[in-house]
């Protein structure tokens, strides 16, 4: 059981993922500055986990330096507080799909900066090593069919469309523009990049400071002042500001606890286990999730290239899941030569 608690805990992320996805893009569309988003978000993920921190960890956990602060707080700015507000621009120029579709550039930011960065071993030639890079290539290659290809389109049973009052003529305008849409995609990947970076670096510093609660909640804190600090210099409404009983608050409360909280623990957890290209690889997983909810709950018409393109990203996430069991295999068996360290300080690209 103790093996399977990683894919356990990537798919509760990635499920928890498409939920933001659908509740972020209700609230942009229903007038929340993004901005002001954010801030909320990562106050409400910061209440909800500065006491359990404090509870949990605070006896245990180390001293923590001056430098090692400076990291989580160079951490959070570009990774939560700078990525969750280019996202936010570039989710209202764009939809929920395509939000969750150019996501999975992440896995492929993520195994370049790994092994940039000497965290990951490449073997070019050898069976897991090809089958990690096949496994990229074509969870590459489903993005792309998701975001360029259509095909005929399928309506699936809907349920119910959860924000029919929202603002939805002025999003089918900006989304039908070929510039805005550049602009979002463009914006996505440095969101990604972003994203990347921190997934990538969260590893070097928990090794530092391996209280993964506390390490979470003071990240949170940080960018809930970053994200202040930006949203007052952007936006001066103070009707901008306030909440209601409605999509917004529903968002903020979810994006905060479940998302900002619940999943950023896990990955710091499943960081710590298995490494940040088996986080970043699950991606595509939300692709799934956001396109089927999408259409059950929004009552979107689902695409002949969303199918395509979904069934492309789960065998990519499944060929580079299997050079990575196929490599610790061949690992226990020394088979091959001892792989490179998580926290290691030597680049490492095998090609024999």
């Amino acid at each position: 059981m103790d093996k399977r608690k990683p894919y356990l805990a990537v798919i509760l992320v990635q499920s928890i993922y498409a939920g933001m996805f659908l509740l972020s893009k209700a609230a942009f569309d229903g007038g929340m500055n993004n901005f002001v988003f954010v801030f909320y978000r990562q106050a409400a993920a910061t209440v909800f986990l500065i006491p359990l921190a404090l509870f949990f960890e605070w006896k245990t956990a180390p001293p923590l330096s001056f430098m090692t602060f400076c990291k989580i707080f160079m951490l959070s700015l570009c990774g939560i507080t700078l990525s969750l507000d280019i996202y936010g621009v570039a989710l209202i120029y764009t939809s929920a799909t395509l939000a969750a579709a150019t996501t999975n550039c992440l896995p492929v930011i993520t195994f370049f900066l790994a092994v940039l960065l000497r965290m990951e071993v490449l073997r070019l030639k050898t069976t897991p090593g090809i089958a990690k890079i096949v496994g990229i290539l074509i969870c590459l290659a489903g993005a792309l069919t998701l975001a360029f290809y259509k095909g005929p389109h399928m309506k699936l049973f809907c349920l119910h469309h959860l924000f029919e009052h929202h603002h939805s003529q002025n999003l089918q305008r900006r989304t039908s523009s070929g510039d805005t849409w550049i602009k979002g995609c463009f914006l996505m990947l440095i969101s990604n990049s972003f994203w990347g970076l921190w997934l990538v670096l969260q590893g070097r510093v928990l090794k530092s400071y391996p209280s993964k609660l506390l390490f979470t909640a003071l990240q949170c804190f940080l960018s809930t002042i970053q994200s202040f600090a930006i949203a007052i210099a952007l936006e001066r409404d103070p009707y901008e500001w306030r909440l209601g009983w409605n999509v917004r608050l529903l968002a903020v409360a979810y994006c905060g606890i479940m998302v900002t909280g619940v999943t950023f623990y896990l990955q710091a957890w499943v960081i710590e286990k298995k490494g940040p290209v088996f986080l970043a690889m699950s991606t595509p997983l939300n692709l799934i999730f956001t396109i089927f909810c999408s259409a059950f709950l929004l009552c979107e018409i689902i695409s002949l290239g969303s199918v395509l393109g979904g069934l492309l990203l789960i065998g990519g996430l499944y060929s580079v899941l299997w050079g990575k069991t196929r490599e610790q295999r061949m690992l226990d068996e020394n088979c091959l030569p001892a792989p490179v360290d998580k926290e290691c300080t030597e680049i490492q690209v095998v090609t024999a």
